[in-house]
């Protein structure tokens, strides 16, 4: 993997994991953290669906690219587009929820009487990870390594989602939706990089 690659990867690991780290930062203020046990699982959880979730996607788009190398960075572009707006559609309805709730409420999904259980923390792995299936589906398209690129993304959303757990304990709910609204930034920006990448390289 060269600097270039490592840059694209990293940038979309950024991009994802803010939807992890927005749920992690959220749960952080309504989960008793008393020991590294709650912040852990929830990073190791989150860290595992996120780079499994790239490794099907890219079984996909490896047999895709194989018959339109003409257009699959057009193809990656639409991708991380739809995922990037769609993370800051999401982060701006919470806003608006948020709004006309009140300023003191809170989404504690995976919160019962300051407690994580088991069975809302995997659907909450499965419901932040749905995006980075989609994103799997590019690397195929791209050719990047991809034990590397899973390994990037479950790393940096292992630590991201970690030490969200921390943040919103102290700073509570605000931050997660401003998370979403900035990762689907990078994702859209991503994206056009690729294309114009392919562009002037006349690809």
């Amino acid at each position: 993997m060269d600097v270039l690659q490592f840059l694209t990867v990293f940038g979309i690991a950024i991009g994802l994991s803010m939807d992890a780290f927005a749920v992690a930062i959220t749960q952080g203020a309504c989960l008793s953290v008393e020991t590294p046990r709650y912040p852990l699982s929830i990073g190791l959880t989150f860290g595992a669906f996120q780079a499994v979730m790239p490794l099907i996607g890219y079984q996909a788009g490896a047999l895709f690219c194989q018959k339109a190398q003409l257009i699959d960075h057009w193809v990656a572009l639409i991708i991380l587009s739809v995922v990037g707006i769609k993370m800051g559609l999401d982060g701006i309805n919470t806003l608006q929820k948020k709004k006309n709730a009140g300023p003191a409420s809170v989404v504690c999904t995976v919160q019962a009487n300051g407690k994580l259980y088991f069975h809302n923390l995997l659907l909450l792995g499965v419901a932040t990870s749905i995006d980075a299936l989609a994103v799997g589906l590019t690397f195929g398209m791209l050719s990047v390594n991809l034990w590397w690129s899973v390994s990037i993304i479950g790393i940096t959303t292992f630590m991201l989602s970690t030490s969200g757990v921390y943040i919103g304990k102290r700073a509570g709910p605000f931050l997660g939706e401003w998370m979403e609204i900035a990762g689907s930034l990078m994702l859209l920006t991503i994206g056009i990089s690729i294309v114009v990448d392919h562009l002037s390289k006349g690809i």
